[in-house]
């Protein structure tokens, strides 16, 4: 199983199953195999087969309207051809604009001692090479922690650098369960539960039983 955001690159038969169900989008799907563009891996599908993988495919926003089309697939697991996890923060530097890159260097810093990759908007410009940025985008980083002073000091250097950068993502725990990290911070200040997004399904969860994946210090 592909933990959500992995990239994944199909095989020829991969396409053509991908594809079978989806034929409005026949033209799309060409273009970005001949591209040898990724998909993503998303949350699975209540009735899909446990051969099944399920990704998506976003389009760039419409210039005219802004609309954002994102098109659902299935294709065989047996018909992968490679994947990775999600670009690293250094991957997309050179991507971002530019009143964006000296703080995002600054947040990639070796010294940070944290592993943050990006998805969504940023992530897929650098892929594809298309605009897929736009003024009111964010920057969606995700981050695993593997202690509870490593969340700690995620939080806290995300919170720090959210105000001068539009962050935005989720916290990666051990498990693989994901939660945005602004819910969680505002929910650490006001114990509740959070929403937590794994591969197959998404469950409100104590923060205790997040917590307890994480390793002791």
């Amino acid at each position: 199983m592909y933990a959500r955001h992995s990239l994944v690159w199909l095989t020829a038969d991969g396409w053509r199953a991908a594809g079978a169900a989806a034929p409005e989008h026949a033209g799309v799907l060409a273009r970005w195999q001949a591209a040898d563009w990724p998909l993503v891996s998303r949350r699975r599908d209540d009735d899909a087969g446990d051969d099944e993988l399920c990704l998506g495919l976003a389009l760039p926003p419409d210039p005219a309207s802004g609309a954002k089309l994102r098109i659902a697939l299935r294709a065989p697991a047996a018909q992968v051809a490679r994947s990775t996890p999600p670009l690293s923060l250094k991957a997309v530097l050179a991507t971002a604009p530019e009143k964006w890159r000296r703080q995002l260097a600054l947040l990639n810093d070796d010294s940070v001692g944290l592993s943050l990759r990006v998805y969504g908007s940023l992530a897929l410009q650098t892929l594809t090479g298309q605009a897929y940025l736009q003024p009111s985008s964010d920057i969606d980083i995700l981050f695993y922690p593997a202690t509870a002073q490593q969340l700690r000091s995620g939080l806290a250097l995300l919170s720090t650098f959210g105000a001068t950068l539009p962050l935005d993502g989720e916290i990666v725990f051990p498990n693989g369960e994901a939660v945005a990290w602004k819910e969680w911070r505002a929910a650490v200040q006001h114990p509740a539960h959070v929403l937590a997004k794994g591969s197959g399904a998404v469950r409100l969860a104590p923060l205790e039983s997040l917590l307890a994946t994480l390793r002791s210090e």
